[in-house]
């Protein structure tokens, strides 16, 4: 029997499955790359828009000066990274962004807080900051730590949309890169999102040092949730000085990256699989193979939290030189034209 047929993944590409299996995954990510491009190609234009991709902008609402010591992080507390602590920023100052990231092309405003977990009177700013945003007729999207059941429903009161929280890697090698908190904290946080009713965007990081197996084991984490993610962000690590990732890290070969963009396709077939941090290190040509294999969103503006993004023009030009849909071309590109 060959891989192609060992791998129980069905031909109702419409069906969500909760149930698979480290061997499963590693079946798949093995296929001939034709093989796992077409599988993904299929269920992607089964469930979603192959020729749209999502835009959405990221914002640092309060930088740096974090309690955790995740080992990959511009922003701990625990490293000389270079990057100041900063207070929370003031609601108008962040409308304004928001406004700007709207008429640059984005449709989603995602807003970012690096704390171990909110103050309830910090949380009562972000609050009024998600529904300013709001109002813009953006969606809202905010990653501001652990969160209680309590403050999850405060947010989806003031109209939060999304809320993200990466699992970050595989269980087998979470606790080498974080150690100020547990795999567990992080899953009850997303319980208590889901149970707010917020939409979650929960993916991880690749090119720490973790080995392929790795990758699968966080993809099958997020699979076998009881809802998958709607958003999977999968971001490459950036380089940042003076954390301990830098003795390990490695960055991913471009193909690797195809096939487990390809694998969040198949594995979860509805969500939107996000190209995240990193994107400034890969080519046209690698970002073209990734919305091939099923990626569909992407941050735009030249900066993500601290880190370097390419810039809005060249997402827009890449786009467009793909013929794929987004908010970027809208006001220059007339709808597609309709297959028969």
């Amino acid at each position: 029997m060959d891989d192609v047929a060992k791998v129980k993944t069905n031909q109702d590409i419409g069906l969500l499955r909760h149930d698979w299996d480290r061997e499963e995954a590693e079946a798949l990510y093995e296929l001939p790359f034709a093989d796992l491009m077409f599988r993904a190609q299929s269920i992607h234009r089964a469930n979603l828009d192959a020729n749209h991709v999502e835009t959405a902008s990221l914002l640092s609402i309060k930088t740096g000066g974090c309690p955790e010591d995740c080992g990959y992080c511009s922003q701990s507390a625990h490293y000389d990274t270079g990057v100041k602590a900063t207070r929370l920023m003031a609601q108008a100052d962040v409308v304004d962004t928001a406004q700007r990231a709207k008429d640059a092309g984005a449709s989603r405003f995602c807003m970012a807080a690096a704390w171990r977990n909110p103050k309830d009177r910090d949380l009562d700013v972000v609050c009024g900051m998600v529904r300013a945003v709001k109002e813009l007729g953006m969606e809202t999207c905010a990653t501001l730590g652990m969160l209680t059941a309590a403050q999850a429903a405060r947010l989806r009161e003031a109209g939060l949309d999304f809320y993200n929280h990466n699992v970050d890697t595989s269980p087998e090698f979470y606790d080498k890169i974080i150690t100020t908190r547990t795999l567990a904290d992080r899953i009850d946080t997303l319980a208590h999102v889901r149970q707010a009713g917020i939409k979650v965007c929960c993916g991880g990081i690749i090119g720490m040092g973790e080995q392929v197996e790795d990758r699968l084991g966080m993809l099958v984490l997020l699979a076998n949730m009881q809802e998958h993610p709607e958003s999977v962000p999968i971001n490459l690590w950036n380089e940042v000085r003076g954390v301990p990732v830098n003795d390990t890290a490695e960055r991913p070969d471009p193909i690797a990256l195809v096939r487990l963009v390809a694998l969040a396709r198949i594995m979860m077939p509805k969500s939107v699989v996000r190209l995240s941090a990193g994107r400034q290190y890969m080519t046209d040509e690698l970002q073209a193979l990734c919305f091939l294999a099923g990626a569909n969103s992407i941050f735009i503006g030249d900066v993500l939290l601290t880190t370097k993004n390419p810039q809005t023009a060249r997402d827009a030009d890449l786009l467009d030189r793909l013929g794929i849909r987004s908010r970027l071309g809208e006001s220059r590109k007339s709808p597609a034209p309709q297959l028969p």
